[in-house]
C-alpha cells in the first residue's frame, strides 16, 4: 500500500509533464486506432462476401469486357442456380471529388442475386419498367439528400457523353457489412446509346456474377466455365467473391503495407516518448530511492515505484487514446462513406491498443528500474539534482 501511494504522489509531482507524457500517448494511441481501422475496413468487402457467388471476368484484367452473349453459355454450365452481369460506368457527379460506385446492371436480375440488397417491390417494379431510372443506395441517399423522383446527371468519362438519371429507388443493406452507396441503372440504356455513339462498344459488359447450388463445387464450376472459352479471343477467370474482392484489396497492397507499417511505427513513437519521461524521472529521483533504501525499501519495492509510474502513465494515454477513437473513427468513417462503405473499430484495435499500452509501459520502465536498483546508496546520495 505504501507503494502504492508513493507513485501516486510522484505521478503528481510534475503535473505538467505528466499530463502532456498523457496526451502525447492518447494522441500515439488513436492514430493507430485510426490506421487499424482503415486497414480492416479495407478487408470489409472481403470478408463479407457470400459463398454461393461466384464472378467471371476477363482473364487478362478487370478491366477489358466480356461479350454478353456469353451469358447464356455459362447459364448452361451444370451446378449454376443464376447469373447476371455488371458493367462498370462511373462518371462524375457533381464533380470529381464525390465518389460511389455507378454500375450497369440486369434489373430483371439484381436483386435477386443480391439479396442483401432490401428494395421495396413497388420501386422494384417502376425500375424495371422505365429504360433512364435507377437505384441508388440507402447511404447515398443521405448523403446527397435525393429522393425518388429526383434527377441525377452524370457526366461520363468512360462511356463520354451526358447522362440523366431518375431515382425510382432506395434500398438499405441486409447489415451493417453491405455496401449502401452504390447506384444502380439499366444495361439497356447503356448499350442502346452505345450503339449508336460507339458500335464497337456495345454488347459488351464488364463481369458476369453467378449463384452456385453447392459452394463446395465452386472449383470445379469455375473450371467448367473458364473451359468453355478456353483459346477464344476473350478467356476467361472465374474465382469465388471472396477472391474476386480480394483482388481489389491486392491492387492497393503497397497502401495498406504502408499503413501497417505506420501504425506500428507510432508504437515506437509512444515508447519513446513515455521511456524519455521514465529516464527523467528516475535520474532526478536517485537520492530519493538511495534514502528508501536507507529506510529499508527493497530492490523490489523500488521498481515497483517505477514500473507502477510508467504503467500508470501508459494505461492512462492508452485508455484516453482508445476514448478518442470512437468518435474520430466516426467522424472519418461518415467523411469516406463512399470509399469505405463499413468503417467500424474492431474489437481486435482495442486490444492491441491495450495490450502495447501495457508493454510499451514495461519496457519504458526497465531501463530506468535496472539503473536504479544498482546504484549504490552511497553514490545515490552523492546525486545532486
Amino acid at each position: 500500500m505504501k507503494v502504492l501511494k508513493l507513485v501516486y504522489k510522484n505521478l503528481l509531482r510534475h503535473k505538467l509533464r505528466t499530463a502532456l507524457t498523457v496526451l502525447g500517448i492518447a494522441v500515439a494511441v488513436m492514430a493507430f486506432g485510426l490506421l487499424r481501422t482503415v486497414v480492416t475496413a479495407w478487408y470489409a468487402g472481403v470478408e463479407s462476401s457470400s459463398v454461393n457467388r461466384l464472378v467471371t471476368r476477363h482473364a487478362v484484367s478487370f478491366i477489358f469486357p466480356l461479350p454478353i452473349a456469353d451469358q447464356d453459355q455459362i447459364a448452361k454450365v451444370p451446378g449454376i442456380t443464376d447469373i447476371t452481369h455488371f458493367t462498370w460506368f462511373q462518371g462524375v457527379y457533381i464533380d470529381d471529388q464525390q465518389f460511389f460506385p455507378r454500375v450497369a446492371v440486369d434489373p430483371e436480375k439484381i436483386f435477386a442475386i443480391y439479396p442483401e440488397f432490401l428494395i421495396t417491390p413497388e420501386e422494384l417494379a417502376v425500375f424495371k419498367k422505365e429504360r433512364n431510372s435507377c437505384v441508388i443506395g440507402e447511404k447515398t441517399a443521405l448523403k446527397y439528400n435525393l429522393k425518388i423522383g429526383d434527377m441525377m446527371s452524370v457526366r461520363g468519362d468512360i462511356y463520354p457523353g451526358e447522362w440523366q438519371f431518375i431515382v425510382r429507388g432506395i434500398y438499405k443493406p441486409k447489415d451493417k457489412a453491405t455496401d449502401a452507396t452504390q447506384m444502380f441503372f439499366h444495361y439497356a440504356y447503356l448499350d442502346e446509346r452505345m450503339r449508336q455513339e460507339a458500335p464497337s462498344r456495345a454488347g459488351q459488359v464488364g463481369w458476369y456474377v453467378m449463384t452456385v447450388d453447392n459452394p463446395d463445387h465452386a472449383a470445379e464450376i469455375s473450371a467448367a466455365v473458364d473451359a468453355l472459352f478456353a483459346n477464344s479471343r476473350a478467356e476467361t477467370k472465374t474465382e469465388t467473391e471472396k477472391a474476386f474482392q480480394q483482388s481489389f484489396v491486392s491492387l492497393s497492397g503497397t497502401i495498406i503495407t504502408s499503413l501497417k507499417f505506420i501504425s506500428y511505427v507510432i508504437i515506437g513513437i509512444i515508447l519513446l516518448v513515455l521511456a524519455n519521461t521514465i529516464v527523467m524521472t528516475a535520474r532526478e529521483r536517485i537520492r530519493e530511492y538511495a534514502v528508501l533504501k536507507v529506510l529499508g525499501f527493497t530492490s523490489f519495492h523500488i521498481s515497483g515505484l517505477i514500473f507502477g509510474e510508467s504503467l500508470f502513465i501508459a494505461m492512462l494515454g492508452g485508455v484516453t487514446g482508445i476514448g478518442l477513437t470512437f468518435p474520430v473513427c466516426r467522424g472519418f468513417g461518415e467523411a469516406m462513406s463512399s470509399f469505405f462503405p463499413l468503417f467500424n473499430v474492431e474489437p481486435s484495435t482495442i486490444a492491441l491498443s491495450l495490450v502495447f499500452s501495457v508493454s510499451v509501459g514495461v519496457i519504458a520502465a526497465m531501463y530506468p528500474a535496472v539503473k536504479s536498483v544498482q546504484t549504490k546508496i552511497v553514490d545515490g546520495l552523492r546525486q545532486i539534482g
